[in-house]
């Protein structure tokens, strides 16, 4: 099955569809799906429930999930990990709350959204959130991490209200938490060594190369490289921070190790990918 992974903190899209381009597949981050028109079927862990205007629906890293759709559908996607919730400035006592409801959600289909006076909010919420993050205007990148954040909260209050009132916390899969382990020490290439990593989850050394492929559907030394490329991508796209600041922020040696490893992942040097992401 097709498992997707996420390689920056959050991604805002919107797409309109006349067909779901994806058969069922996972992935390791949140995901928020709001319809903002069109009709047809979510289908998450082989459930079925029919669409419209102004559902929305939670997919967490445990789900598997489609869209079969009937008329054409114009989607708002919100992806984010456990990472951007520790570092979105939301305040430290409601982060812990926060991951214990996203990831004990039902994993049912269905709205997400139960609360009437919540649906009213969310529709210009997303709204308000497309346009920031397509305009580029003074302060938007604030905004947008404002706005994610409510949504986030309203997503995670919905959610509390029928939350069973037992549910083992220690239930998450390792390979989420090697997951999340890579992502919080990216920035510490000699924590990313497989021994290390090994080593700190109690897995055998020669087994842990074919466990990480087998839930990340990549290998371990990629799915580093990939998930790296990215941040320093978004980096060099929306920072002011000179080349050899990112070189030192990633762990690499000095400019031209940072140079080399760049322009291979991406064919142009850090300047020039700077140069025409920001034309």
């Amino acid at each position: 099955m097709l498992k997707e992974n996420l390689y920056e903190p959050f991604t805002i899209v919107s797409k309109t569809l006349d067909e779901c381009p994806k058969e069922g597949h996972q992935h390791s981050f949140f995901e928020f799906i709001y319809i903002k028109s069109g009709t047809g079927k979510q289908c998450i862990n082989k459930n079925n429930f029919q669409y419209h205007a102004g559902h929305m629906f939670l997919i967490t890293p445990e789900d598997c999930h489609s869209f079969d759709i009937e008329t054409t559908t114009t989607f708002f996607f919100l992806r984010f990990n456990d990472i951007y919730l520790k570092n979105s400035g939301l305040l430290a006592e409601n982060i812990e709350r926060l991951e214990f409801i996203l990831h004990n959600a039902n994993h049912k289909p269905g709205c997400i959204l139960k609360n009437q006076s919540d649906k009213a909010l969310v529709e210009p919420m997303v709204d308000a959130i497309l346009r920031e993050y397509t305009n580029r205007d003074l302060y938007n990148k604030e905004l947008v991490q404002q706005l994610v954040n409510t949504l986030i909260i309203i997503v995670a209050r919905n959610i509390a209200r029928y939350l069973p009132e037992q549910v083992n916390m220690g239930n998450e899969e390792k390979a989420m938490d090697i997951l999340q382990y890579i992502q919080s020490n990216i920035y510490y290439p000699e924590k990313l060594k497989a021994e290390k990593i090994s080593n700190h989850f109690n897995i055998s050394g020669a087994y842990f190369g074919r466990y990480f492929k087998k839930h990340a559907n990549e290998t371990l030394q990629r799915y580093i490289t990939n998930y790296k490329t990215r941040l320093i991508e978004h980096r060099l796209q929306f920072s002011d921070k000179r080349l050899n600041e990112i070189a030192g922020e990633f762990g690499f040696t000095d400019e031209s190790h940072f140079n080399k490893f760049f322009k291979k992942q991406k064919g142009n040097s850090p300047k020039a990918y700077r140069k025409m992401v920001r034309v």
